[in-house]
């Protein structure tokens, strides 16, 4: 184990592009999904223990129930089952009329009672797919399935043969998603879990977090010759990725792995791998299971759940926006460009804020692109932590552009102000008064200020007058400074073009001075 704070070592992939590209002449990987997300719920599956997994001290949150008790009888999550069909809906899946749970069979560990209460062959949903952008090209990924199960305990290994287990996890709500064998690459494998993520937290059933164990990924992975439609006969399954970066350098690595082994003529076995992100490599763990192996049978202490299509439709009405219509709005709607529209519908809860804000400055003629440029610029750039640590409201942030545009102020005193609304949450108009921000367009105060400058740089007004006019930008720089920067920039260079233009005419209407005039007879004379 590593001791507190030190750094993980993530190592450069082993596997070049060259080689993965001479791989991809010869074979073509055949990639699906099995993704496990805790459902985020105030009780466990089956019994009312806490499903706060992580943080609290071990095996706090348990009872006979989740810790398989002989006669303890589990009772149904009715918020557990109705996240799952929503994350199904949003998956485009059928939703069954009857849905139940059986006893997927096994001994380890981390299963107290011998069986996890899964879905089989009556699952909560089936037949869906998940549109991703994956090499610059569409694809359309089929979904198995969508069903529920219980999570299981969580085992801790000190190094040294012993193992520790805390129950705090057992039995939390556990959506598994199957995804059909329809990825093709790390690259696919890493735009459709990013994609799957990202809904799963906008629906607000799952953090997604993978540091923490919320969300687990296992690709399974087999290959088979280039141009085949046969799916290969054993494949393996790869556990222990935290990260969307560590699944992807892991399909890499396995794809190259299989890849040597049929080019040597050798056999690829059906077995579990785990990643090993010190060595960057994947290591076996145990033969992989058939599903005849788990001994499947209906759960005998829950009834079929009957899931009406009336219900089914009221659950329907919870969807939000997704995350792909969201991005498509963005860009035909509202004009913003794809970079743009992506980062600003990447979170819903910034998607919300920056929607709140479009529909606050539409009253105020402010853009929607402008909202955009000063949300992911100034304010991503001064935010400390996510979105909800804002203090100034959608509305606000609308006023202070809208003042911006009326030449209340100008880009650079909003960015002042802006700072001092993120700090203290107070409205644009009240920080514009207090710091004295307010641009100055009143021509009487802008004149004589503009005076002061001419008289104070003289060498530069007679660059000016001698025919180069590129000086105006320094002089209006002057009187710029000389107003705290609070002159209107486009009402203080007229002003000052004004009077230096004015001296100009003078000076051509002056006649010169004759002690000033050197004529060729005075030239000879000296």
């Amino acid at each position: 184990m590593l001791p507190m704070n030190s750094a993980v070592h993530v190592p450069t992939p082993l596997v070049s592009p060259r080689v993965m590209e001479s791989f991809a002449s010869e074979y073509e990987p055949v990639i699906g999904l099995e993704v496990h997300a805790q459902v985020l719920t105030q009780s466990k599956m089956f019994c009312g223990c806490s499903a706060e997994a992580f943080g609290a001290a071990p095996n706090t949150h348990v009872c006979p129930v989740c810790m398989g008790m002989p006669g303890a009888l589990p009772v149904m999550n009715q918020a557990a089952v109705e996240a799952t069909i929503l994350t199904a809906l949003a998956l485009n899946c059928e939703i069954p009329e009857w849905a139940k749970f059986d006893r997927k069979n096994y001994m380890y560990p981390d299963l107290m009672k011998g069986y996890q209460i899964s879905q089989y062959d009556l699952p909560q949903s089936r037949n869906g797919w998940l549109e991703i952008e994956s090499g610059g090209v569409t694809k359309k990924i089929g979904i198995r399935r969508v069903h529920l199960e219980e999570d299981t305990a969580k085992l801790f290994h000190d190094g040294a043969g012993s193992s520790l287990i805390d129950m705090n996890r057992a039995g939390v709500p556990l959506m598994e998603i199957v995804s059909q064998p329809h990825l093709h690459s790390a690259e696919d494998v890493k735009q459709y879990a990013s994609a799957l993520r990202q809904i799963l937290r906008y629906l607000g059933v799952c953090s997604g977090d993978m540091e923490k164990g919320a969300l687990r990924i296992e690709p399974n992975i087999s290959l088979r010759p280039r141009g085949s439609s046969e799916l290969a006969e054993t494949r393996t399954e790869i556990k222990n990725l935290n990260s969307i970066s560590a699944m992807y350098h892991a399909v890499e690595f396995e794809i190259a792995r299989q890849a040597k082994i049929l080019r040597a003529g050798g056999r690829v076995a059906q077995e579990t791998m785990g990643w090993d992100e010190t060595k960057g490599a994947t290591v076996p763990q145990r033969s992989k299971e058939e599903a005849h192996d788990y001994r499947y049978f209906p759960e005998p202490d829950l009834p079929r759940l009957h899931v009406t299509r009336a219900w089914v439709d009221e659950i329907r009405t919870r969807l939000p926006e997704l995350p792909a219509a969201k991005r498509a709005r963005y860009q035909n709607e509202l004009g913003l460009s794809a970079y743009d529209a992506g980062v600003l519908s990447a979170e819903r809860a910034v998607a919300d804020y920056f929607d709140s804000a479009v529909l606050n400055g539409k009253a105020r003629n402010v853009t929607p692109k402008a909202i955009a440029n000063w949300l992911t610029g100034e304010i991503f750039a001064n935010l400390q932590g996510d979105i909800s640590n804002l203090k100034i409201s959608p509305a606000q942030l609308a006023a202070l552009i809208a003042r911006v545009n009326d030449k209340s102020i100008n880009h650079t005193q909003a960015k002042t102000a802006l700072l001092e609304m993120m700090e203290t949450g107070k409205d644009a108009d009240a920080v514009i008064q207090e710091k004295g921000l307010a641009q100055v367009s009143d021509r009487a105060p802008l004149q004589a200020a503009a005076q002061q400058v001419i008289e104070n740089f003289p060498k530069e007004v007679q660059t000016y007058l001698t025919g180069k006019e590129t000086v105006l930008n320094f002089l209006v720089g002057q009187l710029m400074k000389a107003t705290k920067g609070q002159a209107n920039p486009a009402v203080a260079r007229e002003i000052m073009t004004e009077k230096l233009k004015a001296l100009k005419q003078t000076a051509s209407n002056t006649p010169a001075s004759p002690h000033a005039v050197r004529t060729e007879q005075d030239d000879a004379t000296c």
